[in-house]
């Protein structure tokens, strides 16, 4: 257009390029002023021409990007995430659709006014953020992220130009609390950024979303391994223990023998994935998965089935545990000694340091620290469907020192998901299987297992486990037709680089029913206080309590049905193998 309109003023000009009837200078002159006059001219219109062209170009680069970003957004809205069921299709999380207001500023002619109303519905709305959105000239820009309903019919009252809303999926969890550690939570583009829900984007639900085959929102549910009664249970009791002992904090897991299913795991303090403001404070963490501790006497469980796997000790071996051992600086004594000669069985049930201590000296340091990584207690976890999880700590070089505190749990520190994983393999006849949040049958278990101990050593760890309960420090566990089998383990806790008998970390470490194990239940209570009259909050009167009450409702809802015709003599024969 542009070179036509210079062609017909060129034309023009041309036609002007004569003399008439004047002298030859003044046709000069007129045809000079003429030619001046057409090139002002047709520079002006070319001038024009191009700020109108530009313009146009502007618009449309700038109603693209607005259709772009709208186009992008809309995807994103669409963008469904599966519902999470448990494992008897209860639902644990799913979408809903709410409303999220937006602007769009390149129309608002009066920013000032269009906040000075937002503002009476919207109080929270901060003045120079929001006011720098509304005067930016964008095609889109966000206000308010998910409103609700009463907020949305207010702003249509108002009949603000330049404004609306747009439907977004946000995240439901309709148990609250209940799992929060498990499921974790989205943020406010829908996307996992914790527990299963990053696990599931990190996995095949991001990659879903990219490639705009994420639109439907019917996506297929996700199924878990979790029972949504059993983990109910487990919080509840945690909550009561931590309550009842002033604790600051408390976890519990129920796992599955034969297949590593997690069937209940709880944290607590915890949050509210559904307002997830508390999820990043320091006390929050996922104590089962991402805390380490110093797993304390619980770990005398691993030293005898090692002492015991290794061929080198029986169970008729005796230990002398009369005198403390010395090591340099460093001696070894027992919290409530007998001063005597102990028999393995004795050791196990007095909870002997000395002699767990001994039984570890027989097998050696480099046996010792094999049989622990082989039981998968000195490794990160591998596997699991969350990505809070910690590796453990061990000494730089194990010196015997360090294979004599850590045989009795000090001087290392791992997950007590690790511990339950570990203990499992301990009854279910050697198998280490790996835990796992997603239904898992046993042929599928068993292509993964490892065989790390010999099934006579399982058997025999059984009868200990049992006898621990009926003689020993884990009475208050006992489940009347469920025969309880387990270890208590209270450690001194390590406060500005020294073990301090004011602060303890205890654990109950548990399987039943024991004469054909199904489930390892493990709870740990993190400083507890002693109630009042008492010297000491020990394990055996808060954890080992905690234990029974989750086995005695938990149980009934699994399928397992109570046997009290079972003639509990607490010897290797009246188990059923």
């Amino acid at each position: 257009m542009i070179g036509k309109c210079l062609r017909a003023i060129s034309a023009l000009s041309n036609k002007l390029n004569f003399s008439g009837g004047r002298t030859r200078y003044e046709s000069a002159d007129v045809t000079v002023q003429a030619r001046d006059r057409i090139f002002v001219v047709m520079f002006g219109i070319a001038a024009l021409f191009v700020i109108i062209q530009g313009r146009l170009i502007y618009l449309g680069m700038n109603g693209n990007e607005g259709r772009t970003v709208r186009r992008n957004v809309d995807t994103a809205l669409t963008a469904a995430r599966p519902k999470i069921l448990d494992r008897n299709g209860q639902i644990m999380a799913l979408d809903i659709e709410v409303q999220s207001l937006f602007a769009e500023p390149k129309i608002i002619e009066r920013p000032n006014e269009i906040y000075e109303a937002l503002v009476t519905v919207l109080p929270e709305l901060e003045y120079k953020s929001t006011m720098r959105k509304l005067k930016s000239g964008q095609g889109f820009v966000w206000i308010k992220r998910e409103i609700t309903p009463r907020q949305q019919a207010d702003i249509l009252a108002l009949g603000l130009p330049g404004v609306g809303f747009r439907p977004e999926s946000q995240r439901f969890y309709p148990a609250s609390e209940t799992a929060s550690h498990i499921l974790g939570h989205t943020n406010i583009d829908n996307q996992g950024i914790a527990g299963v829900e990053k696990h599931l984007d990190d996995s095949w639900l991001r990659q879903l979303h990219k490639s705009g085959f994420a639109l439907d929102k019917e996506l297929e549910p996700v199924k878990l391994s979790v029972d949504l009664r059993v983990q109910h249970y487990v919080r509840e009791t945690l909550v009561e223990v931590m309550r009842k002992y002033r604790a600051i904090a408390a976890a519990g897991v129920v796992l599955n023998v034969h297949t590593g299913e997690i069937v209940a795991m709880s944290s607590l303090p915890d949050y509210n994935p559904n307002k997830p403001v508390d999820a990043l404070k320091k006390d929050r963490l996922n104590r089962m998965s991402a805390g380490l501790f110093e797993m304390g006497s619980t770990f005398k469980t691993f030293t005898t089935a090692m002492a015991l796997d290794s061929g080198k000790v029986n169970l008729r071996d005796r230990f002398d545990a009369r005198n403390p051992i010395r090591i340099g600086r460093f001696r070894i004594t027992d919290f409530h000694g007998k001063k005597r000669i102990l028999s393995v069985p004795e050791v196990f049930i007095y909870s002997s340091n000395i002699g767990t201590a001994k039984m570890a000296d027989v097998v050696g340091i480099k046996g010792h620290q094999e049989f622990l990584t082989r039981m998968g207690l000195l490794t990160k976890m591998e596997g699991l469907e969350l990505p809070e999880i910690a590796r453990p700590t061990q000494p730089k070089k194990w010196k015997k020192v360090n294979s004599i505190t850590i045989s009795y749990g000090h001087g290392i520190s791992t997950t007590p998901l690790q511990t339950a994983v570990a203990a499992a393999a301990l009854v279910n006849g050697g198998k280490l299987i790996p835990p796992t949040l997603f239904p898992r049958s046993t042929d599928e278990a068993d292509a993964l297992a490892r065989q790390v101990l010999n099934r006579q050593t399982s058997d025999t760890m059984r009868y200990l486990l049992r006898l621990n309960v009926v003689k020993g420090s884990g009475r208050r566990a006992e489940v009347p037709g469920y025969l309880v089998g387990g270890k208590t383990g209270t450690a001194e806790k390590v406060i500005k680089g020294r073990y301090s008998n004011k602060h303890r970390f205890n654990a109950f470490l548990s399987t039943f029913p024991v004469n054909d194990p199904q489930y390892v239940v493990l709870v740990i209570v993190d400083e507890p206080k002693p109630e009042k009259g008492q010297v000491y909050a020990t394990a055996g009167m808060n954890a080992a309590p905690s234990v029974a009450n989750i086995i005695k409702r938990s149980a009934p809802v699994l399928g397992i049905q109570p046997d009290f015709e079972v003639r509990d003599t607490a010897t290797l024969s009246s188990y059923r193998r």
